[in-house]
Formats: C-alpha cells, structure tokens, sequence
C-alpha cells in the first residue's frame, strides 16, 4: 500500500461509523460491527479513538435478556448546534436542534406587520437559543424557510409580497449579521420537497413536484434528485401564473385568465364555495365542508379542483415528472377525494398521466425541511460528511460561503 492508506482507511471507517450512528440512533459495538463490516477487535479501537475524541459518546446500556447489557455509543450531539426556522407573514417558528439531530427545544412568536421584522426575527432566534442554553452565535448554522425566493446574484427576497419589510435588502447577509452566524434562506416549498426526499412519498423519486395550492401558491421542482432554484432562485414560483377559471360556477372572475394565486387564495375559495351554496370562513373550511356535505358538496371539490389541476397542468407539460405532490392546508384538508378530483382533471389537460399524490410529510414541513437542511451541512462541515449521505439535497445559498 501507498504511504498514507491507514490513516485514510481509518478516516473512512470512522466516517462510515459516525454515519451509522446519525442514521440509526445509539448502537452497541455488534451492531455497529454489523453495519460498517468490521471486526471485533477494529470496531473497538475504532470506537476508542471516536470516544478520545469527543466524536462519540456513551449513551446507557441496552438489556440482553438473560445476558449481560450491552454498552450503547451515539454521535455527540454537543458537538454542534443549528436552528430551523419556518417564517411566515403571521409567525416565526424556531427550534433548535443538536448535531444528532435532537431538537432541544422550540418556539413560536409572531410577526410585525411590516416595521421591525428583522428585530422580531432576532428576538424569537434569540429566545429559543436561550431556552436551549445557547447564544444565536454559538449555532454552527441556520436554515430559514419562507415564501419567495433568494436571488443568488444580490440576497434579495422576490416573490414575497405576503412578507413586507422583507424586501430590498441582501436577507441571508442581514440575518448572518444579526445572529452572528452562518445562515442560509430558501424557499418553503422547497424545503417540504426535501422532507419528501428524506422521510415522505418522495424517497425513491428522482423527479417528482411538490404543489402547495393555498393563499401561497408555490412549487418546487426536483430532477434527477436535485432540487431546480433556477437562474434567479424563482423555480417553481408559480402563484402569479396567469391561467384561465375553469370553474363551472360563476363568481365573477375574468375568465380569460387569472393569476394562479388569485383563484386559489382563501376568499376566491370562500366564494366559489358561496357560489354552490356553503359558506366557510377560510379556504380549508370551506373544503371540509364540502367534503361533509357529501353529494351536495362535490360540484364545489370539482370546480376547486379544475383551478388546481389547470396550473399543475402547465408544470406536468414542461418537465413530465414521475409524480406530483399536492402538499399544506387545502390539499390535507380535501384528502384524497380532492387529490383524485385533481388527478382526474389533470389527465383531462395533459398527455403525461403522471401520477397525483398527497403529500405525506404534515405537521411542521417547512420546518422539518429546514432541520435537515440544516443538519446537512453542519454533518458535512463538522464530520465531512458529503451532504448525500445524510440528506439527498443540494441546498441553499449560504451568507458569506461559497455557493
């Protein structure tokens, strides 16, 4: 062997070992064994010299039945932290997680208007770092989930006219310098494309559409695996897509076209539900209604879903992908009497017969996203883990490193 090989050997076998121990959990030395394909003796010295250096940790001990306890090992998770982040116009939710992937802890403020939205960021980032015994700049990294896009080329965040006093101003530099860390903004839906990826309907898909048809109407678009952010980060921005109203009811829209956004905002959707006789206050009551109503609610599900199926219709052309996901409030509430009305639609309107399925990531997606985003590149900077190994994801732009 050339000079150098055992040491490289051992760096790669110490990699493959701490990689087990993030996908897996805590790990007896035979198990751990099992996974890398060591042996006894080289899996001990390999646990040795990962315990010597603080990589790893002893984590109780798992029972053997009638023989003896098995010591458990797991990556130490202090030996980085990030924060995930899911903001809204209404809200900033933060939690803060270890480099295991544990979330410490979690919080949810809510948002200025307009004025002071960089100092409301601030706090809520700060008061949940607080909570985890931490200051902001002690995070290795954090990913911010929100509408919009980040252009690469200057920071600005387009496509965002639902988050005001976010605009003109370079956002992931902004954030970097009031956190005093490394910060990377992308956009929400995107994020729920990578929780797909990682732990939804998505894990074996190479190209696929996550569609969030609600107030803010956005796609992400993923082909061979990557996630597309386009020339100037708007792939997939699709809510001001102008499309005609193919809805059989009237309700007084301009059927020549419309924005895509417009037609499926929740008052457009309140009032196409008044138009077939429910009434609702928002757009997912509006479909749980239909939806309970039964018979008599149906017309108003088709009608909702031709809007749907009509903009989907103009991506599944463009870039035949093998699935599309239909993801947040209003494709969850519909259920999968809503996704198959839009599958129906959709067929009607184009020649690939992609299929049409619910998102099944729910909860907290965005912020789910950002979390392993997040952990992505903390793993790589801290364990030189390539970010495939951990999280099939090219991610964001990051303030102050290299693309």
């Amino acid at each position: 062997m050339r000079a150098g090989s055992p040491r490289l050997l051992r760096e790669i076998n110490d990699r493959a070992a701490i990689e087990a121990l993030l996908r897996n959990g805590p790990l007896t030395r035979s198990e751990l064994e099992g996974l890398i394909g060591l042996s006894k003796p080289a899996t001990a010295q390999l646990l040795t010299r990962l315990e010597s250096a603080d990589t790893v940790v002893r984590n109780g001990l798992r029972g053997g039945g009638r023989g003896p306890r098995a010591q458990l090992w797991s990556v130490n998770g202090a030996l980085a932290h990030i924060a995930a982040v899911d903001l809204t116009p209404e809200a900033v939710d933060v939690a803060i997680a270890d480099i295991s992937g544990a979330v410490l802890t979690e919080h949810k403020a809510p948002m200025p208007g307009k004025h002071g939205v960089l100092e409301a960021f601030t706090s809520a980032v700060g008061k949940a770092c607080g909570q985890a015994g931490l200051g902001p700049e002690e995070l290795l990294h954090v990913v911010v989930g929100c509408p919009g896009a980040v252009n690469p080329a200057n920071g600005e965040l387009a496509y965002a006219p639902h988050l005001p006093g976010w605009n003109g101003f370079d956002v992931p530099g902004r954030l970097r310098e009031q956190l005093g860390t490394s910060v990377s903004v992308e956009n929400d839906v995107n994020l729920v494309a990578l929780e797909e990826m990682v732990a939804g309907r998505a894990t074996e898909v190479s190209d696929f559409v996550v569609i969030w048809p609600a107030d803010l109407v956005g796609a992400a678009v993923v082909i061979n695996g990557v996630l597309l952010h386009g020339a100037s980060g708007g792939a997939g921005e699709i809510d001001g897509l102008v499309i005609p109203d193919r809805a059989v009811a009237d309700t007084g829209t301009d059927r020549s076209g419309g924005t895509y956004g417009e037609l499926l905002s929740s008052a457009s959707i309140c009032k196409l539900a008044r138009a077939h006789g429910l009434a609702a206050r928002n757009g997912h009551g509006a479909v749980r209604k239909a939806l309970a109503a039964g018979p008599a609610g149906r017309e108003f599900l088709v009608d909702l879903a031709r809007r749907i199926a009509t903009g989907v219709a103009g991506v599944v052309a463009v870039l035949d992908p093998e699935l599309v996901l239909l993801s947040g409030d209003i494709a969850q509430a519909g259920g999968t009497t809503l996704n198959d009305l839009v599958a129906a639609e959709l067929r009607q309107l184009v020649v690939p017969r992609t299929s049409v399925q619910l998102a099944l990531v729910t909860g907290k997606p965005v912020r789910s996203g950002a979390l392993h985003s997040a952990l992505a590149f903390a793993r790589e900077q801290v364990f030189g883990l390539p970010a495939a190994t951990t999280a099939p994801f090219r991610g964001p732009v990051v303030a102050g490193s290299p693309r």
